[in-house]
């Protein structure tokens, strides 16, 4: 075997190697679509709306947060941030978007929601978990941490807080 082909078949490996490392990663890291619901009518006249995504931490937040407004005269919609581009944000008294950073950056629907609503950003809470729990879009006002199970009754208890201001 010549010199050349032995280089060839290290880099195609390298390669290969590369693109199921990425396969792997997607599948283990990536998040699950969240269920969508709304609790209360929506002609109630204080509205939430709870854009997420699903994994065991985040619904146990949801849970949480829906738990704790549920009994209010308050409509609750909840929604997978992949259907933030068919909500109108000044319908809503607060929203709160619960997101993942993958592959370096928030999800693009996320960016692009945050980017149209600028003008009310002093009702939109964003909570972003990350690895080291600490990535979070720039210019953003927004709170970070990890995916620790652990944590679901203080982070939700940190969400609810800022929730109450606008509630």
């Amino acid at each position: 075997m010549t010199r050349k082909k032995k280089i060839l078949y290290v880099f195609i490996g390298i390669i290969t190697l590369f693109f199921l490392f990425l396969v792997w990663y997607k599948v283990t890291y990536s998040m699950d679509e969240a269920a969508s619901y709304e609790i209360n009518s929506p002609t109630n006249q204080t509205k939430l709306l709870i854009a997420t995504q699903g994994s065991e931490f985040k619904n146990a937040i949801t849970e949480n947060i829906v738990n704790y407004y549920k009994k209010d005269s308050l409509y609750i919609k909840v929604i997978d941030v992949s259907l933030l581009d068919k909500i109108n944000a000044n319908k809503f008294n607060a929203i709160f978007l619960f997101h993942t950073w993958e592959n370096l950056k928030p999800p693009i629907e996320v960016e692009k929601f945050i980017e149209s609503n600028k003008a009310l950003k002093s009702k939109i809470i964003i909570y972003t978990t990350s690895g080291n729990g600490s990535y979070k879009m720039e210019n953003v006002d927004a709170l970070t941490g990890e995916s620790n199970i652990e944590d679901v009754k203080k982070v939700s208890n940190q969400i609810k807080r800022k929730l109450d201001d606008l509630l």
